[in-house]
């Protein structure tokens, strides 16, 4: 049988935490309570959950100050915000630093579970380069991340690939032998209207290149990156696609 999330749930207010962990344990979620962020931080250095629950106004270390903490032990970890006050420069801060969202108190609770289903669900990310050393490097890096991740070496494998499976994210590289990034791109499009194009590229001057990435964003093209990517980069940005898709 699957393994059902796991969750902690940090709250200075323990009586809404323990409403929260029944609620969440109706549901079949594991669930544990504490309120404050540096036994959080004990916690979570022995045990692996999926997801916490974090107030952001706490005394001791706040919500946020406890996110960047948990986010250097275990990057995977999603995290969600909670606040019964208008505090928008830690929201901001929250989002920024790659909190999966925030959920205002007091919390409506199918929105909760709206946000534990999302994250739940499996990303499915392809990539495209022609470079293998690139294409295995970035792999791993999303796999550390839990995504499900497929690599192509040439625009024709992956729009062939992509007629047969059901992408979220594409990562492009620009310049291709054969197709370029750009007609990989658009073919794409054409036959997933709704995926999410990231390009990437070495050639950050080259005229055609910028070319082909100008046009690409004027056809939906999500974002694109500079290479050498940096991981902590790549996976704010997958993070915030996830949200939204």
């Amino acid at each position: 049988m699957e393994e059902k999330t796991s969750i902690l749930i940090v709250d200075d207010d323990l009586g809404m935490g323990e409403t929260l962990s029944d609620i969440l344990g109706e549901k079949g979620y594991k669930v544990d309570v504490v309120n404050e962020g540096l036994t959080a931080l004990e916690m979570i250095s022995k045990y692996a959950y999926n997801v916490a629950l974090i107030d952001i106004k706490m005394p001791g270390i706040n919500g946020v100050e406890t996110y960047k903490k948990i986010k250097s032990m275990r990057p995977m970890m999603k995290v969600i915000m909670m606040t019964a006050y208008s505090l928008e420069d830690l929201v901001k801060e929250a989002l920024k630093e790659g909190a999966y969202g925030i959920i205002y108190k007091p919390l409506n609770i199918e929105e909760l579970l709206n946000f534990i289903r999302k994250i739940e669900e499996i990303i499915f990310i392809l990539i495209v380069d022609d470079d293998p050393i690139f294409c295995e490097t970035l792999k791993d890096d999303l796999e550390e991340m839990q995504y499900k991740i497929a690599v192509t070496y040439s625009g024709r494998e992956a729009i062939k690939y992509i007629m047969e499976n059901d992408i979220d994210i594409i990562f492009i590289d620009v310049k291709m032998p054969g197709l370029n990034g750009l007609d990989v791109y658009l073919a794409i499009k054409k036959i997933k209207p709704k995926i999410t194009g990231i390009m990437i590229t070495g050639y950050y001057y080259e005229e055609k290149v910028c070319n082909q990435i100008e046009a690409a964003l004027k056809s939906d093209l999500y974002a694109y990156l500079y290479k050498p990517l940096k991981q902590e980069e790549v996976i704010s940005l997958v993070e915030k696609i996830r949200r939204i898709i």
